[in-house]
Parts: C-alpha cells; structure tokens; sequence
C-alpha cells in the first residue's frame, strides 16, 4: 500500500497528479489550517503568452480556519468571469473543445464548502486524466487532529497499513526517512522532469495549472506528461 497526504489544491499542477498518480491511496488533508497566498483557491494559466494568476473568492478565509470550515462566495459573477477569461485565453489552444466541458463543469459546481468544491475537481480531473487511485479526505476518516505534521501523517500510513509514504519533492526537509523506516515505512519523494510543449507561437511557461496542460496535450502527451517522473 502506497500512501501520499497533501492539502487540496485549485486546479493544480502536473507535478500534484504525478504524486496522486504514484500511489494507491491519495489523502486530501481537508482538516488543516487554510493557507493564505497559497494554492488552495488559486493559481495559474496562460494569457497573452505570460502567467496569470486566477483566485476563487471565500467567504471569511483565515489562516486560523481549517480547509472543510471555508465556503466559497456565493453566486456566479466570478465563475463567468474565470471562466470567460480561460475561454478567452484558450479558445484557439488544439485541445479546447476536448477540456472546456471539464473545466465549465468545476467552476460552476454549486458546492459552497471549500474542501468539496476541491474534491469533487479533483475526482473530476484525475478521471479525464486516466488516474485510477483512490482519494479520500482525511476529515472524515482519520480522528488525529492532536497529532501534528511528521507524526500525523505517520500515523495516518500506520492506520493504512501503508509500507510505503510519497511526498512532493519539496518535502526532503521536512521528513525524515529514519523516523518512516522506524515505523516499516519506505519514504520516497517525486521529482518531476523537464516538461515542454507547444503553447501557441509564444516562448514555453513552465509550471502552470492543469489547465494549460489539458488545453494544449492530448490524452496520449497528458499520460507522457505524469510518467515523466522518478521517486528518490
């Protein structure tokens, strides 16, 4: 059993279903404090060939909140104009017809609770993606809110009977592999390769929402695009 635990994210980057997709259960960790600036309600795509940073307004977002305590504002004025600024931005991109449907169908999902409205985008995604791992939020299944950070997540691949704990590469400072193997616990990281393609006639943007990736790749470079990966 292969275990990776990370915050839900707003439309993420490949570099998120590459961790999803390296394992057998993906933890959404739903019942953590919110993360202002971070990439919970935000992030990037492509306009008039440079990032843009798009945000899905909240209702009292406040870093001494958790994730599944925060609602989305109410109404469809910013999920026009989200909307309305992708098409705009995508509507000539090769693969437009093919991913429009999926990203309309997100944004205006009527959920109010932030970590759903997560969810159900993410289960969305990762089925147009071709991933097949199971994904769970740890609110409603894991009781272990008194533990913090290393051990909580420790104890989250015992309750799992996990042997083997993924993280996202930018965790090496934060884990330690000695305290997983004392556990029985394999720790592994993704790192993610170079990953380019053709976006329109501008020079290539790295990094940007899955977005982008699905406006521009079709299936076959999608499933290129999340094998192109090693665990260290």
């Amino acid at each position: 059993m292969k275990i990776a635990v990370m915050q839900p994210y707003l439309f993420p980057y490949i570099g998120y279903f590459q961790l999803i997709d390296s394992v057998d259960k993906f933890v959404l960790f739903d019942d953590v404090n919110y993360i202002n600036k971070g990439w919970i309600n935000r992030n990037r795509i492509l306009v008039n060939g440079n990032a843009f940073l798009f945000t899905v307004p909240l209702l009292g977002a406040s870093q001494n909140k958790l994730i599944n305590e925060i609602e989305l504002e109410p109404g469809d004025k910013w999920r026009g104009k989200l909307l309305k600024t992708i098409t705009g931005s995508y509507s000539k991109a090769p693969y437009y017809r093919d991913a429009l449907p999926i990203i309309e169908e997100i944004i205006f999902n009527a959920e109010k609770n932030l970590s759903v409205f997560l969810y159900h985008s993410i289960i969305r995604l990762t089925s147009y993606l071709g991933i097949k791992t199971e994904i769970v939020p740890s609110s409603s299944i894991y009781p272990n809110q008194e533990l913090k950070g290393e051990d909580r997540i420790l104890d989250i691949c015992v309750r799992e009977t996990a042997d083997t704990y993924v993280n996202p590469i930018g965790g090496t400072e934060l884990y330690s592999k000695e305290k997983f193997s004392g556990k029985g616990i394999n720790l592994f990281f993704v790192k993610t390769h170079e990953i380019t393609y053709k976006q329109f006639d501008k020079p290539f943007v790295p990094w940007l929402s899955v977005i982008d990736l699905m406006m521009f790749c079709s299936k076959e470079e999608l499933a290129g695009a999340l094998a192109n990966r090693e665990l260290i």
